[in-house]
């Protein structure tokens, strides 16, 4: 096989690819959203300076299909915002380091990714920030705290795109962002944006936006993790509003299940949701979330009929990567049809990742506890013509 591959690539004129003509491009599409100074990859991936070193790792980590990380089967389900590389950007890969990983000439080096002031959304319209620095401590166990930030919109405003980005990413966990709804209590509100390991940004389709109302507030719920040194953060989210008619107004959903048990031991224990669609709609996009047992997530849509289709299998689920998955096309759901999901857990010695594998573990917010959620976007069909 071995030396079918390199006549292959004899063929193919693989001794001439280069990183400013072959690999930097895939470089740039695929790995700096992560791989740039500031973001979540511990090396950036910038410059050939940069990229040298690590030539052998990522043709291992490309061959093996662990980066780009992209979890989902590809069995199931077309999403827009699909990372997983294709088998002819691996062979570039793969040519390039095994032909000694040459630069090249810099007249075929692209134009570098941009990234305005480190967003991959753009430049936004507006960023709203955490009210004051939070004190992080060194040590113990910091519950999630809640902070809460008036938008003082006079008008409802349409979010199109929204970025969540950590003060101090070594401490942040996660962040979630709720609209909580004029006059209401804090516990009704909604979700806007989330931020976690590896999560991208919350982009809709063209004509469909999220709705925060007039006198609504952002609520930050921060999850933070002591590093063993005291840290402050201070994070923010940053908003891009609709600039066309808004035609279909999101909503966030969940098929949780807060009420399992896995037992001490338990390698593979099976925890079920379901949500029901009450009206016609469509779904724009899917995020199993589990934390360090979790083991696969499987997304069925199951219709009035009877009729079953698996529309997102996770086979091996990493709690250090919360990806969502972007339907290519909103996928549609007529009334009394279900979202069912179906979750295993590793609960047993051979998780490396287990905190505990002699303790019965049930729902909770910390990581060591576990949680079940599958959550979606979706747009209800009869809404179509009344958000402006």
């Amino acid at each position: 096989m071995r030396l079918l591959l390199l006549c292959a690539g004899a063929s193919l004129g693989w001794s001439a690819v280069t990183y400013t003509k072959d690999v930097a491009p895939i470089l740039n599409n695929r790995c700096l959203e992560c791989h740039r100074k500031g973001e979540a990859a511990p090396m950036a991936f910038s410059s050939y300076k940069e990229v040298r070193p690590w030539a052998r790792a990522i043709k291992e980590k490309v061959v093996t299909r662990t980066m780009p990380p992209w979890h989902a089967d590809p069995k199931y389900g077309h999403f827009a915002n699909e990372r997983r590389l294709t088998q002819p950007e691996i062979d570039t890969v793969v040519a390039w380091v095994d032909s000694g990983a040459p630069e090249g000439d810099a007249k075929h080096l692209p134009a570098p990714a941009q990234f305005d002031d480190g967003w991959v959304i753009g430049k936004p319209d507006m960023v709203f920030e955490l009210p004051a620095p939070v004190d992080v401590p060194a040590t113990g166990v910091v519950p999630y705290q809640y902070y809460t930030v008036p938008t003082n919109f006079e008008k409802d405003m349409w979010v199109q795109a929204s970025e969540i980005r950590p003060g101090t990413r070594s401490v942040v966990h996660h962040v979630i962002v709720f609209i909580q709804m004029p006059g209401a209590s804090n516990t009704a509100r909604e979700k806007l944006s989330g931020f976690a390991p590896g999560e991208q940004p919350k982009l809709f389709p063209p004509g469909t936006a999220k709705r925060i109302p007039a006198g609504a507030n952002l609520v930050f719920q921060m999850h933070y993790t002591p590093t063993g040194k005291a840290s402050t953060d201070r994070s923010y989210v940053g908003l891009i509003f609709a600039k066309q008619p808004v035609t279909r107004r999101a909503h966030t959903g969940t098929a949780l299940n807060t009420r399992f048990v896995i037992p001490p031991g338990d390698a593979n224990h099976e925890v079920h949701s379901t949500w029901e669609a009450k009206q016609d709609v469509r779904i724009i996009d899917l995020m199993p979330h589990m934390h360090l047992r979790g083991k696969d997530f499987t997304y069925t849509a199951v219709y009035p009929d009877g009729s079953r289709e698996i529309i997102l299998r996770v086979p091996n689920y990493d709690f250090n990567w919360q990806l969502l998955y972007r339907f290519a096309e909103p996928l549609k759901l007529p009334k009394g049809a279900k979202i069912e999901c179906v979750a295993h857990f590793d609960n047993s010695p051979n998780n490396k990742h287990n905190p505990d594998p002699t303790k019965e573990v049930k729902w909770g917010p910390q990581t060591w506890e576990e949680m079940m959620i599958g959550w979606f976007d979706y747009v209800l069909e009869e809404e179509t013509q009344t958000a402006r």
